[in-house]
């Protein structure tokens, strides 16, 4: 089989699992008014999903040493399609709850999979691809939010099911990825420690607004239910175009000081969303937010693949299972963006956003750690 089959599948996978998620968050405040909801229980709700996920990430973890991350993957992408009509057309909150924790498993196994066939596929070229497949996630994210603007109710959301379910049983994947043990690896931990605290910090952004830009734009700020997807759209847009040029941009100014820049400018944004008059100011905000934080989280992959490698001795196998273990990180960062945000956010979501705002200023003392060789 042609590995580009196997890199094109993998990359349509990351695409399917940004495109549905996306679509699901976009459409959390027409979930909150058809259930009812408060900020409280919508925090509750996700918090659900987010320790669901991580439970699926475990367990595919676990099944893929023995099965294989192809087949676990494509278990995963089925059953995200399968939850999706369910979602959009219960007609009871216990039946939409009891399709988004099947949801959360399935996307914790997905999660997991794609990073371990992504990994085994840049294994395979020998060269990095994991920023190109985060890419892909992007550009499903914006389909998912176009999608959302153009027909923002609860039951659109079950056609992507179709797309879910064809690239769930048509995908050519890796049959096994590197079996190399992720607790057997040594690394120094601390350095891995500082990156991973970075990567927990973009999560910690990035799930803050992705899950509670729309609510905060048609809730706090009452724009349009059709345009509550601006908080999106522009986001991933933005950060999809910085992406594209964060090589260059780290190549000229090196990983340290992007990452610092980044920081502020990401505190910066959440600021203007913050104290934004009208919904209009916020979407500039998300916008702005979305270039400032995009490069964190390859930059933290990167740093991360650096440590695994340490002085060059040890294998790509290696590198592979650090970086399929590291990705465990970004959990921690959804529970503090997509639940905290909302507790903390429960009287008026301009609090919950203050959260992140402060929070990844600690991206400025923990730069350092990201320097490369070229960056000494």
């Amino acid at each position: 089989m042609p590995l580009r089959h196997s890199r094109a599948s993998a990359a349509a996978a990351f695409f399917v699992q940004g495109m549905v998620f996306i679509s699901l968050t976009t459409r959390l405040p027409v979930t909150q008014r058809t259930w009812d909801l408060s900020e409280t229980e919508m925090s509750m709700m996700m918090l659900m999903m987010v320790l669901l996920a991580g439970v699926g990430s475990f367990v595919a973890e676990q099944v893929a040493k023995r099965v294989s991350s192809a087949g676990v993957l494509r278990v995963g992408l089925v059953a995200i399609a399968a939850t999706l009509p369910l979602m959009a057309f219960a007609n009871s909150l216990t039946m939409f709850l009891a399709a988004l924790g099947t949801y959360g498993v399935a996307l914790g196994a997905v999660d997991a999979t794609t990073n371990a066939q992504a990994v085994a596929v840049e294994h395979q070229y020998g060269r990095p691809l994991l920023p190109s497949f985060y890419g892909a996630w992007t550009l499903g994210g914006l389909v998912g939010s176009g999608w959302a603007l153009i027909s923002p109710g609860l039951g659109a959301m079950g056609w992507l099911s179709v797309i879910a379910l064809a690239v769930g049983l048509g995908a050519r994947l890796i049959k096994r990825a590197p079996v190399i043990d992720p607790d057997s690896v040594k690394v120094p931990l601390k350095p891995l420690l500082l990156v991973g605290a970075g990567l927990v910090l973009f999560y910690m952004v990035d799930t803050a607004a992705q899950t509670w830009g729309p609510t905060y734009l048609g809730h706090t700020l009452n724009s349009p239910t059709r345009l509550v997807a601006l908080a999106t759209f522009p986001y991933l847009l933005a950060s999809g175009l910085m992406r594209l040029l964060g090589d260059r941009l780290v190549e000229k100014m090196g990983a340290p000081r992007v990452l610092k820049l980044g920081a502020v400018a990401s505190a910066l944004s959440l600021g203007l969303i913050v104290v934004a008059p009208t919904w209009q100011v916020a979407v500039i905000g998300f916008t702005v937010l979305g270039a400032s934080a995009a490069v964190i989280a390859p930059l933290s992959f990167s740093a991360a693949a650096r440590i695994a490698a340490g002085s060059g001795e040890a294998g790509t196998d290696r590198v592979d299972a650090v970086i399929a273990r590291f990705n465990q990180f970004n959990y921690l960062g959804a529970l503090l963006g997509s639940v905290a945000t909302g507790l903390v956010g429960a009287n008026s979501l301009r609090y919950g956003f203050a959260l992140p705002m402060v929070l990844i200023l600690l991206l400025i003392p923990l730069a350092p750690a990201f320097a490369g060789q070229e960056d000494r």
